[in-house]
């Protein structure tokens, strides 16, 4: 029984979905102007976590993940780097596949880009314009954020306190508001900058709206789940809820999902653009291997901060080191391992126990730091049946959960590639164990080296191998 802390009720509630074993899910994607710095990283890994999760709980999920093409930061690095805002858009929607595939993060769905949908973000306004939730002004269109009576509970703040805030707001834009906490839905186009032809004349849309047009027309008027970071809950998620709700008059999302921040130096600050203390995954991958990074980032409560360090990307590259060697270890001696042994029943149930143990922490709330430490009793249980207590079926099958665990943390363990003094010495060692007569381990070696692409020829003049193209 799967819970989620619900950020709008603020407490954990038992996961009840639309349609039985079936997630709607939306995430909040990158605004794509500049590479992702490792706190946007930490949404992605942290929502692909849970939604491997779910599907390792036997649930499909439709996940939608959008990209943020059109806005303010895209108009500035185009007109900087000369070229146009969606040629910015797609240079760094590009960079974010290739390096969040180097992390291992699965594909949404869906990643849907505004530009394709501004004329159904244009249909949405001119409902709630209909329904007096919005008003043109100048060119310009705005939500009455005061008719949405429950504005302010995501974030838990009343509209009294948001006021205060608004107030001290000043400029051209505040002055044409009926009043000041109203957001805008669509902004009237300024010189040289990509526009739209609208009802309210040629603009683009406001940031929040794209979201609550994008999660419904493709998840429906409801959707089970609402991710993103912490700094998405006020206002862009308020501001969602608001839109949203009052075009369909159905409840948005019953769930609400916030990940917690990235902090680094001494006093923990959240990692930014805006700071100037952020860190690029596209350079830090270059330097780190990405299944550390993953690792690091995957392995902790989502909703917890994550300090970033060396000192902490060194730990998490010794603990997957360690989770490696482990099961390297465990397939080479489950060759050698008898097919069945007497105790096999005792050795399956506790494997099974520490699989229940481990539902039981992912469950609650995805907790990551829990379910990994489950995982680490399950490593150390292999090394200790691998020295012969345990019987070839039950190490396949401690393997296998080991492996699948990892998985959902987006982590694989390929083969290593062998250099070629490394496979001649391979080769030198297979031929003294024919010479021994030792069959086994020369069927070892060529199985090995096949499974690296290494093919072996016996000739009249000695072994030969080649690499499989």
């Amino acid at each position: 029984m799967i819970k989620i802390y619900n950020t709008l009720t603020r407490e954990k509630e038992v996961f009840k979905p639309i349609e039985e074993q079936k997630v709607r899910m939306y995430v909040c994607g990158p605004t794509v102007y500049n590479y992702i710095h490792i706190g946007n990283a930490r949404s992605t890994i942290a929502f692909d976590t849970i939604r491997r999760y779910f599907e390792y709980r036997g649930y499909h999920v439709d996940y939608v993940s959008n990209f943020t093409d059109v806005d303010d930061k895209i108009i500035r690095a185009a007109k900087e780097l000369g070229i146009t805002a969606p040629e910015v858009a797609d240079r760094f929607i590009h960079a974010f596949e290739e390096d969040t595939a180097a992390l291992n993060v699965k594909p949404a769905t869906l990643h849907p880009r505004v530009m394709d949908h501004i004329q159904e973000i244009i249909a949405f306004i001119k409902v709630l314009i209909e329904k007096g939730y919005a008003y043109e002004a100048e060119g310009d269109v705005y939500y009455r954020t005061r008719k949405f009576a429950d504005y302010g509970a995501l974030s838990d703040q009343s509209i009294d306190e948001l006021e205060i805030g608004a107030s001290q707001r000043t400029g051209e834009e505040q002055a044409i508001k009926e009043d000041p906490l109203d957001f805008a839905l669509w902004k009237s186009a300024k010189p040289d900058e990509i526009s739209w032809t609208s009802p309210w004349g040629d603009g683009r849309p406001g940031w929040h709206i794209e979201c609550s047009v994008m999660a419904t027309q493709h998840l429906g008027e409801t959707i089970d789940i609402h991710g993103g970071g912490q700094d998405l809950e006020f206002p862009h998620h308020e501001n969602e809820i608001a839109q949203s709700e009052a075009k369909t008059g159905q409840k948005f999302a019953n769930y609400w999902m916030h990940n917690g921040y990235v902090t680094i130096g001494e006093n923990d600050e959240k990692m930014s653009k805006s700071l100037g203390n952020f860190v690029t995954v596209h350079d830090l991958i270059k330097e780190v291997d990405p299944q550390v990074l993953r690792f690091f980032m995957a392995t902790t409560q989502y909703r917890r901060p994550i300090r970033y360090s060396e000192t902490t990307l060194k730990e998490a590259a010794t603990n997957l080191q360690r989770l490696r060697i482990t099961l390297e270890n465990a397939e080479f001696r489950k060759q050698s391992a008898e097919a069945q042994l007497a105790d096999d029943a005792d050795r399956l149930a506790e494997l099974a126990e520490l699989e229940t143990r481990f539902i039981a922490e992912m469950d609650d709330d995805f907790n990551a730091a829990n379910g990994i430490t489950i995982a680490y009793e399950l490593a150390k249980w292999l090394n200790t049946y691998s020295e012969g207590a345990a019987s070839e079926a039950v190490l396949t099958a401690a393997i296998t959960k080991l492996t699948d665990w990892l998985a959902i943390f987006g982590i694989y363990f390929a083969p290593e590639e062998l250099l070629d003094d490394e496979v001649e010495q391979l080769i030198v060692e297979r031929d003294q164990a024919r010479a021994q007569r030792n069959f086994q381990r020369s069927d070892e070696i060529r199985d090995l080296l096949k499974e690296q692409g290494i093919v072996l020829e016996d000739t009249p003049q000695g072994t030969r191998w080649r690499r499989e193209k």
